[in-house]
């Protein structure tokens, strides 16, 4: 028989995932400033109440979903083998990651790109961002090779989330008939001469 609360932690799991999704589909249908915490609530079958139990407001539920891959990538890297270097790990986390998440579709990820540039939105990102460089050159600070020095891991982090923009820009607005995993793999093997 099931565990009570592992039932009940993924039911509101469950629930946070709906919220999210339906804030980021009327983000994008409507634009971030035309959507209310009402309209969620109703498109995600809740109560205004019950959107109050999960989430502070509706930027909260529009960022859940990048706050959550964040971890789910900080988690992977730290869960390398001890025995990898920085720049291997960091690359085996991604592959990792990319085989779990489903490729975004190319409209929907244009789409969802302008929405989220709303300037209520910009300095949460940036600083969901600068967190998780922090905590992925953490994640490979100890690691074997040259990341004694201080600066190292930092400069590892910063280049493994320029590759991931760069990756994403390129298919966005370059590249559309390729896939983003292959993009990915090919700018981090650029970028990995530089830390190999």
């Amino acid at each position: 028989m099931e565990n009570p609360v592992g039932l009940r932690e993924r039911k509101k799991e469950a629930t946070r995932q709906a919220v999210h999704e339906a804030t980021l589909r009327l983000t994008v249908e409507h634009g971030f400033d035309h959507v209310t915490v009402e309209a969620v609530a109703d498109a995600a079958g809740i109560s205004r109440r019950t959107f109050s139990n999960y989430f502070t407001n509706k930027e909260d539920a529009l960022l859940y979903g990048e706050e959550r891959q964040i971890g789910s990538l900080v988690r992977l890297v730290r869960d390398r083998p001890a025995d990898e270097p920085a720049w291997t790990a960091l690359r085996g986390a991604m592959t990792e990651f990319m085989s779990h998440v489903p490729p975004p579709e190319r409209e929907w990820a244009v789409r969802t790109r302008l929405a989220l540039r709303h300037p209520s939105l910009l300095a949460r990102q940036l600083a969901n961002h600068a967190a998780m460089e922090r905590d992925l050159a953490d994640a490979v600070a100890d690691r074997p090779g040259p990341t004694a020095r201080p600066v190292r891991p930092l400069v590892l982090a910063a280049g493994f989330l320029a590759s991931l923009r760069i990756a994403m820009r390129t298919w966005i607005e370059e590249a559309p008939d390729r896939e983003p995993a292959e993009l990915i793999t090919e700018v981090m093997d650029e970028m990995g001469q530089s830390f190999g």
